[in-house]
């Protein structure tokens, strides 16, 4: 008898497992109401561009012994929804970090505020990390104040292109996976939400410093080159030297903050399956310096 229970509270009580057609459906696609780019209608090369291959429409980067490569949205904003497909390089990727973010660090040098979707390179035997970030008035020289949430994935990045996008409202910030929200920050106070316009980036680095366990592997350049590639542009957002009457996109049906019922249950479900590291939940932060937890 007790096998028994055992079996059913293994089988009908326990959270799904990875496969893939356990997701949830949000209900709603943002993705849907923003109209996709070619490469260069809304970016340019901001660096190494002897490491960036543009076809189509589509743009390939790649970081060698040589150099990474990065890209710059051609406008700054003040809110927005920004995403774009990525298709991650399978393999031993461990020290690498592929992006697509906000940031206004060119402003504001030293004390600036950032947005961040990062794919954490990893070993053969280990999956990917999509770390997510949020941070205001940051040095990134030690001293930054990281809020950090990762997330394994419900399916293998390297193996197609998906959908990652970050909508930034004056009210909240909000991370999405082909249009499933995984994380939402929402605007506590404006000491904890950053507020300034940026732009949108994308790059390839190393950086093994920290980027795979802490630092424990490392870059290794017989595996060169590191390939991230991009698509399907989505830049639906209000520039700074636009219509002052302009107003992001809804993150749902909700209204103009907020998720919907059944996008919360999905992004309860991402968290509860695959999320792996949340910066409220680690004990050994410092919270003071956190007060939205």
């Amino acid at each position: 008898m007790a096998l028994i229970l055992l079996s059913f509270f293994i089988v009908f009580l326990l959270p799904p497992t990875n496969a893939q057609g356990d997701r949830p459906s949000p209900g709603y696609y943002p993705s849907s109401r923003v109209a996709s780019l070619g490469f260069n209608q809304g970016f340019r090369t901001l660096w190494g561009p002897q490491n960036q291959r543009i076809e189509q429409g589509s743009l390939t980067i790649w970081l060698d012994r040589s150099s990474g490569s990065g890209f710059k949205s051609l406008n700054r904003y003040r809110s927005g929804y920004f995403g774009a497909a990525v298709k991650l390089q399978p393999g031993y990727t461990a020290g690498v970090i592929t992006s697509f973010y906000l940031s206004n660090n060119e402003d504001y040098p030293g004390y600036h505020d950032e947005i961040d979707i990062e794919f954490l390179g990893t070993t053969t035997d280990k999956p990917y990390t999509l770390q997510t970030n949020v941070y205001m008035r940051g040095s990134g020289d030690g001293n930054i104040v990281g809020r950090e949430m990762k997330f394994h994935l419900w399916f293998d990045p390297t193996k197609d292109f998906h959908n990652y996008a970050i909508l930034w409202s004056p009210n909240e910030i909000i991370f999405f996976v082909d249009d499933v929200p995984i994380r939402r920050y929402p605007r506590k106070s404006d000491a904890t939400f950053p507020l300034r316009p940026m732009w949108v980036y994308g790059s390839i680095w190393d950086a093994s410093s920290w980027a795979t366990e802490e630092g424990k592997y490392k870059a290794d350049y017989q595996y060169q080159p590191f390939v991230g590639r991009y698509n399907n542009f989505k830049l639906g957002g209000c520039t700074t030297n636009g219509d002052a009457t302009c107003r992001s996109i809804s993150a749902s049906p909700a209204g103009p903050s907020g998720l919907s019922s059944q996008q919360y249950a999905a992004m309860a479900w991402v968290q509860r399956n695959y999320k792996v590291y949340d910066y409220c939940a680690d004990p050994s932060r410092d919270h003071t310096h956190t007060p939205e937890c």
